[in-house]
């Protein structure tokens, strides 16, 4: 029987996902105190997991949390993955890994961590089959303040989105399905669930994480096929001109995967010949193991 949810914790334990499950004054809820990390199962197994363990340890760390128990951490995917497959054989599913520093009124109890699984929004199969109109935003912030505040936690996956969701909500009240934010210096920086890349021939380009952006799994693994593949790839500053010359511009995630900008603030993008190569290049980057 298909489900719509999966719950697990940390120990491996599958909860029933309808009954409550965080306490009230975890910080979670509270003060979206904690990290988060997004993967997606696709034909029963989940993808570019030792990427997505990195870059929970890197903002663990970011946050001053207690360092996570890798081991641990895949055993449970390990139990969300055969919990999904049985129940949903041949659908894709998000699966999210939540750490948070735990209760407020309860510290010694020690850090909240959880596992989710559901199905794949049918926005997503929309945005990879018709790509998404996208409207800049200004992010309200430099390009070097990540070096000059570090406390931002800028690069680091945090639980505090509500920006996040206030730009998709703007971006959607106004005709838009997604957004690319701009730096106060009018430099390309990221979505607010996605990372920018730009085709222009066989050259693939991306902002770099130094400008205060979230390293993306999904984006460093498609570097790494088309490096291996004779593709040119490059990490530079991009404007909103960038984005316009090049032949196709690309938000890409780790449930998304690949959509393509189809316009940008209402100018309509050109369809790429390398369209279909892009996206098989992008199917076969999130297969490889490299962990």
């Amino acid at each position: 029987m298909a489900v719509a949810q999966i719950l697990v914790t940390l120990d491996g334990t599958v909860h029933d996902p309808d009954v409550p499950f965080l306490h009230a004054d975890d910080l979670a809820a509270l003060r979206g105190d904690g990290v988060f990390e997004t993967l997606l199962i696709r034909s029963g197994r989940t993808r570019k997991v030792g990427a997505h363990l990195d870059r929970l340890e890197r903002s663990a760390a970011m946050m001053e949390l207690p360092a996570p128990d890798r081991a641990q951490w895949r055993g449970a995917i390990e139990v969300v993955e055969k919990q999904w497959s049985r129940a949903n054989p041949d659908a894709e599913a998000w699966l999210r890994l939540v750490y948070s520093r735990g209760r407020e009124n309860a510290p010694d109890a020690g850090p909240t961590a959880y596992l989710m699984a559901g199905p794949v929004a049918d926005r997503v199969a929309a945005a990879r089959s018709d790509g998404v109109s996208v409207v800049t935003l200004d992010r309200g912030f430099s390009t070097d303040l990540a070096d000059r505040a570090p406390w931002q936690l800028l690069g680091a996956k945090t639980l505090s989105y509500a920006t996040n969701m206030a730009a998709l909500r703007y971006a959607a009240a106004n005709g838009f399905d997604d957004v690319i934010y701009l730096s106060s210096e009018g430099s390309v920086l990221e979505g607010p669930r996605s990372t920018v890349v730009t085709v222009t021939g066989t050259t693939l380009t991306t902002p770099p994480s130094e400008a205060g952006i979230l390293p993306g799994t999904t984006q460093r693994a498609v570097f790494e096929t088309a490096a291996s593949e004779g593709w040119t790839t490059r990490t530079d500053a991009l404007g909103r001109a960038d984005l316009i010359a090049a032949d196709s511009v690309w938000l890409i995630s780790s449930v998304a995967l690949a959509a393509r900008v189809t316009s940008l603030n209402r100018y309509i993008m050109p369809v790429s010949p390398n369209h279909h190569d892009f996206v098989d290049l992008v199917d076969r980057a999130i297969c490889v193991d490299r962990e």
